[in-house]
């Protein structure tokens, strides 16, 4: 079986760390932040861990 090639939109959009996970910017920061809670504002600066569902998958392409 050949090697599958890396997907390049995936990899410059998401970073696999040493135990697995997957990181990812956090959805909504650009646009409409003023109506959002500050709580919400501040929780979108951090990166936001990919969801279980798709990691399988997510990781396949890296």
């Amino acid at each position: 079986m050949p090697k599958l090639k890396t997907y390049k939109a995936l990899a410059k959009r998401v970073k696999l760390t040493k135990t697995g996970k997957l990181l990812h910017r956090a959805k909504g920061q650009d646009h409409f932040n003023t109506r959002a809670t500050g709580k919400a504002t501040r929780n979108k600066r951090r990166d936001q861990e990919a969801h279980s569902t798709v990691l399988k998958s997510m990781k396949k392409y890296l």
